[in-house]
Parts: structure tokens; C-alpha cells; sequence
């Protein structure tokens, strides 16, 4: 309020007040709401007892603010370092499931749905031959027997919560390679061909979706 520092004498004070009470007196066009707070100023500052007593109350409220604004800056520390660590943890379950669920379910996939356009070109040389039947039956068989490992793997871990979409695009693809090779099946047993045409179809369109999910992992970075 006075305009001097903490450490200033009691003849500092004083001067320094007599100088304010001058520039602001009323009689010298000055505010009178601006001496009176000067005057309460000077009862403190000027007694011994008072300003000690003031001294010593500033020193307690720096203290407390800056024992506030240590505990905060603690405060937002350990959550820092929480975010990191759970972060951490979250990449961490991430690359789990990818290397130990996503990687062999595709590969598994691949071996269903590359082989296919093979298998069905030679099937088509004479779908009614019988060695040739038995040939893409024994792949159908096959391809029935990796999907079954393709569902167990799926179910052995759930996918973190960062790859609950990434997962359900996963499950669609397999079930529509699963879908596909019933289509099949159907067509081996009667050669009605609009299974063989449900079942090719579905099976591009998984071929699709496997891609789309490369991508997608690709772009996981991890």
C-alpha cells in the first residue's frame, strides 16, 4: 500500500507515507477513500508490534501458497506417470492380443482364402468328376478344420478396449469365410449353383475385408 519493500526501516515507512498523504490529500485534489487507506496502512506498518505481527502473517500465507503449489505440481506428477504407465500397459495388451490372437487368425485366413480361386478352377474342368470332388471336398474339410482354429483363437483373449472395432472387423471376416464354406459344402452335396456363387462371392468379399484389416493394422503402429 505504501510503496516499500518488506525490509524497509520505520523511517522509510514514515517518509513514504507523508509523501503518499501529500500527493492524495483532498486538499490537493486527491481521494479521500485513497487516505483512508493510507492511514490504515500507516497503523500498522507504523507500530513495531503491528507490523511484526503483519510480517509474520505474509510469511505464513507465502508459505501455505507455496506448500499449495507444491502438493499441485506432486499432484500432477503422479498423474503424469499414471498416464504413462497406463498408457504403457495399453500398448503392451495391445501388442498381446495382435501377436498372439490377430497374427495367426490371419494366417489361418490366408490359407482358406488363397487357395481358393485355385481350387476352383480346377473343380471347374468337370465339377461331376469325382476325383476332382473329392480333391476340392478335402480342401472344404481342410479349410473347415482351420476355422475352427480360427474360433478358438478369438474367444482365447479379449481384444483391449483400443481394439474393440479392429476385433469386431476381425469376427466379421471370419464369419464370413465360415459363412462361405457352408455355401459350399451345400453346393458338393446337391450342385445347385447358386451356392457355388453365395460361396465364391463371400469369399472375395472376405478376401476384401482381410486386406482392409492389414491396412488398418498396418496403421496401428505398434
Amino acid at each position: 500500500m505504501l510503496g516499500v519493500a518488506a525490509s524497509a526501516s520505520g523511517a522509510e515507512i514514515k517518509a513514504a507515507y507523508r509523501a503518499l498523504v501529500k500527493q492524495h490529500h483532498p486538499d490537493a485534489g486527491g481521494d479521500e477513500h485513497r487516505i483512508l487507506e493510507l492511514n490504515a496502512a500507516w497503523e500498522v506498518l507504523g507500530d513495531a508490534d503491528r507490523r511484526a505481527a503483519h510480517d509474520r502473517l505474509n510469511q505464513g500465507l507465502m508459505q501455505a501458497d507455496a506448500g499449495s503449489a507444491t502438493a499441485r505440481s506432486a499432484a500432477a506428477g503422479r498423474a503424469a506417470r499414471k498416464a504413462t504407465a497406463q498408457a504403457a500397459r495399453g500398448d503392451a495388451e495391445l501388442l498381446a492380443w495382435l501377436q498372439k490372437v490377430y497374427a495367426p487368425i490371419d494366417r489361418l485366413l490366408a490359407q482358406v482364402i488363397n487357395p481358393f480361386p485355385a481350387q476352383l478352377r480346377a473343380l471347374s474342368a468337370d465339377p461331376y468328376d469325382d476325383a476332382l470332388m473329392e480333391a476340392f471336398c478335402a480342401f472344404l474339410e481342410q479349410s473347415q478344420a482351420r476355422m475352427e482354429k480360427v474360433e478358438a483363437l478369438y474367444r482365447s483373449m479379449a481384444a483391449p478396449a483400443s481394439a474393440q472395432g479392429f476385433s469386431l472387423s476381425v469376427y466379421h471376416c471370419l464369419s464370413q469365410v465360415q459363412d462361405a464354406l457352408t455355401e459350399l459344402e451345400r453346393y458338393t452335396m446337391g450342385y445347385v449353383d447358386s451356392y457355388l456363387r453365395d460361396g465364391r462371392e463371400m469369399l472375395r468379399e472376405a478376401k476384401q475385408r482381410r486386406t482392409r484389416l492389414q491396412e488398418e493394422r498396418r496403421r496401428l503402429e505398434i
